[in-house]
């Protein structure tokens, strides 16, 4: 079944890799990003090419999780062009690293204005759409840096990625009456393949990153080298998109409710298990575990 489908922070990484992995599989694609006729007019240009090339409906749309006015039009232009709205894939995301302390609190905010409120902008527009028609997915890309073994030096974006992981859990029951479902892919480190690390923010206040250098000098660096130690020769990035792709052509109502790509096997599998089983007999317990699968209500 063709899915019309909409996934932001589809620039690069995680999205791209997934946007083309949905369109390969015959779904209607709407790689979301911003700054589509300027700083990343070149990667709209490569999704055209892609989809022209390969025959699949790949498409762009101009989305910045950081305006709840670009999020309303671009939902407003997937349903003008599309007709529906099946999936909303949660990808967008921006890492910063560096001694937590370094971060002044505007700094932190604006990384969980990314990572988080920028999930909200987008659920507040395409949700009133999927409650409509009675049906539809929400996936959110977390990290396993919520449960699992959390190097340091990563505080802002672990702890942004915490409270997108913690906005989910609680969207997924509120959403299962309206028959929406919710899946959370749970990404590992993968140090090569996207530009994360690349393309992530620092601390602004120098002196102190100089004063913790001190006394752990080049850690990120190692950081970064020890995670890729662990990982096994044939982890691939595109394993991620591999899983989106299958949960998206899982049967409604079947889908799994969080899934781990994390060749690394950072611990955090075997703590959500744990997580996720004790909400599951709570929810019973209180007598709402109708909300812990999607269904409509008559």
């Amino acid at each position: 079944m063709s899915r019309t489908i909409v996934i932001t922070g589809a620039g690069s990484g995680f999205g791209a890799l997934a946007a083309r992995a949905l369109a390969d599989a015959g779904h209607t694609v709407y790689a979301a990003m911003r700054n589509t006729t300027s700083r990343n007019a070149d990667r709209v240009a490569d999704a055209a090419r892609y989809a022209a090339e390969h025959g699949v409906d790949l498409r762009t749309v101009e989305l910045d999780v950081l305006s709840q006015e670009s999020a309303d039009a671009a939902v407003a232009t997937v349903l003008s062009e599309a007709g529906r709205l099946d999936v909303i894939i949660h990808n967008a995301g921006h890492m910063v690293t560096g001694p937590t302390e370094a971060f002044t609190p505007e700094e932190l905010a604006a990384v969980y204005d990314t990572n988080v409120l920028g999930t909200q902008r987008v659920n507040r527009a395409a949700l009133p759409h999927l409650r409509a028609q009675e049906n539809g997915l929400v996936m959110w890309i977390g990290s396993t840096s919520t449960q699992g073994g959390t190097p340091p030096c990563l505080a802002p974006y672990f702890a942004a990625k915490a409270a997108m992981d913690a906005l989910a859990v609680s969207y997924a029951a509120e959403l299962a009456r309206f028959n929406i479902e919710t899946s959370i892919v749970v990404p590992g480190s993968f140090t090569s393949g996207t530009n994360h690390f690349v393309t992530g923010g620092h601390p602004s206040h120098e002196t102190i990153v100089a004063d913790y250098e001190e006394r752990y000098e080049g850690l990120m660096d190692q950081v970064s080298q020890r995670l890729a130690a662990l990982a096994p020769a044939d982890a691939d990035v595109s394993q991620v998109a591999d899983a989106i792709v299958a949960v998206v052509e899982t049967e409604h109502g079947k889908r799994p409710f969080r899934v781990h790509v994390d060749p690394a096997d950072d611990g955090s599998e075997a703590v959500s298990a744990v997580a996720d089983r004790i909400r599951a007999e709570f929810l019973t317990r209180i007598g709402l575990d109708d909300l812990l699968t999607p269904h409509a209500v008559v």
